[in-house]
């Protein structure tokens, strides 16, 4: 059992990576939408993992991204923040529900599963483009980018997450 969550996260943190600088850097809806879905590692990861093992898995495959996209640790500092704060969101959506053994994100309600997604991408955005265009003049930039590409990137996500589900209906 070990072996085989592990093998998957492996395979997940690889692919997602892979599709993230392969795929999705390369498109631009719109002229300058593209989609983040790297961001379905941290929606995936097992909830009682250890934290730091975590936040350090989630630092280089923000920073592999990074590397790939020449982006200067934006998407690694993004991506640390959430995985720092992902406790506190699955707290926020799920209650106290997650602290418990028996929980799976599977179990919980679409509501749930959507609403937790939505914010682990919008928080991620925001801090990537107010890291990127850096300028409190340009917030309404900042806030388009984050509505548009975070709209985009949960629309993929969820197509991925339909697609990929292990649940069995």
């Amino acid at each position: 059992m070990i072996n085989s969550t592990f093998f998957i996260n492996v395979v997940r943190f690889v692919l997602l990576i892979l599709v993230q600088v392969l795929v999705f850097n390369r498109l631009n809806f719109f002229g300058f939408i593209n989609p983040m879905v790297y961001i379905l590692f941290l929606y995936w990861y097992p909830i009682k993992k250890n934290r730091t093992t975590f936040i350090l898995i989630c630092f280089f495959l923000g920073l592999l991204v990074d590397v790939f996209s020449d982006t200067l640790a934006i998407n690694a500092a993004a991506t640390v923040t959430i995985a720092y704060l992902r406790p506190s969101i699955m707290r926020f959506v799920f209650g106290v529900n997650y602290e418990f053994q028996s929980f799976k994100l599977n179990s919980s309600t679409k509501a749930q599963q959507f609403t937790f997604l939505a914010l682990l991408v919008v928080i991620h955005h925001v801090i990537y483009f107010t890291l990127e265009i850096f300028s409190i003049a340009n917030l309404l930039l900042i806030l388009k980018k984050s509505i548009t590409i975070g709209a985009a990137s949960i629309i993929v996500c969820l197509l991925f997450s339909s697609l990929f589900s292990t649940r069995k209906e």
